[in-house]
């Protein structure tokens, strides 16, 4: 049921360094052309550091691990693609929809098929309102059972940091910053929130990935916290701003559940005159490089 591209196997088989990536930002999270362009760019990144990139999404059903040149473009440009989180995998499958993998998703997808270093935006996390709601992104869970390593620049700056990080921490899932003894915001390089732990070198992170292994201590992730450089973050007054004016037009448009994450980094990108966006970007682009530094350290044994 799984297919993966003949490339990813051989070097998976070969213990050579692979990293996966989510497909949603190429189908859902950038507009067209462009997001082709970065989906091939974000390739290009991990091949230039030496690691095969592993992009992942589900096409008529099949589940795939590493997509051609063919299936990328179809994920970029097809209407018809879904978003799909790890509890929507199995109806995809039986069904034969085709859809673009989100965090949860693709870091199931990445794990079942033996790739360990994984590269994505922002996680999802525990909703503002949380008290009320009881909303908390499907990623949360899924990470606490699946030994995987996630290079991401914090969680979504628009949900609750401070739960997210205590909901990790109950699930017992590893948080490290990389460089930083403070949590990156996914648009702002601190979150305010600080880190219990901070790795210098992509070979020190590979070493806590030994010790995962060698403990045995259950098959959690490790979560990577990669800030986006200062000069590139989003203005944090602006960010402020306009996510607070977001957060009221999202009570009195009656916006709830899973559509307030789409509906606030829209208003974001909108209000911001398209400067999220390139802050998100900017992220990605620097998660993806540490990522492949990572699988290859991680190769080196």
């Amino acid at each position: 049921m799984l297919i993966v591209s003949e490339e990813v196997r051989d070097a998976v088989g070969a213990g050579r360094p692979v990293v996966a990536l989510e497909s949603t930002i190429i189908a859902h999270g950038l507009p067209r052309p462009r997001n082709l362009r970065v989906a091939h760019e974000l390739e290009k990144v991990v091949r230039d550091e030496g690691a095969v990139p592993a992009t992942i999404a589900v096409l008529d059903g099949r589940p795939h691990v590493g997509l051609d040149k063919q299936q990328l473009e179809r994920v970029a440009n097809d209407d018809a693609i879904r978003k799909l989180s790890h509890r929507d995998l199995p109806p995809a499958v039986a069904t034969g929809a085709s859809g673009a993998t989100t965090v949860s998703a693709t870091a199931l997808l990445a794990s079942r098929s033996g790739v360990r270093v994984f590269a994505t935006g922002g996680l999802g996390g525990v909703h503002r309102g949380w008290t009320q709601t009881q909303d908390e992104s499907a990623d949360l869970g899924l990470l606490a059972r699946t030994r995987i390593t996630v290079v991401c620049a914090g969680v979504k700056s628009i949900l609750d940091v401070p739960a997210t990080l205590q909901r990790l921490e109950t699930l017992g899932v590893s948080v490290a910053g990389y460089r930083t003894e403070r949590f990156p915001g996914f648009y702002l390089a601190d979150s305010g929130e600080p880190v219990d732990w901070t790795l210098r070198s992509p070979g020190e992170v590979a070493a806590v990935m030994r010790a995962q292994d060698d403990l045995a201590a259950g098959d959690s992730a490790l979560i990577l916290a990669n800030p986006v450089p200062e000069a590139e973050q989003l203005d944090p007054a602006l960010h402020a701003r306009v996510l607070e004016s977001g957060l009221r037009e999202c009570e009195r448009q009656g916006v709830g559940g899973q559509a307030v994450t789409p509906f606030l980094l829209d208003y974001l990108a909108r209000r911001t005159k398209g400067a999220s966006l390139e802050a998100n970007l900017a992220a990605v682009r620097g998660n993806v490089r540490l990522a492949a530094r990572v699988a290859v350290a991680w190769a080196a044994g």
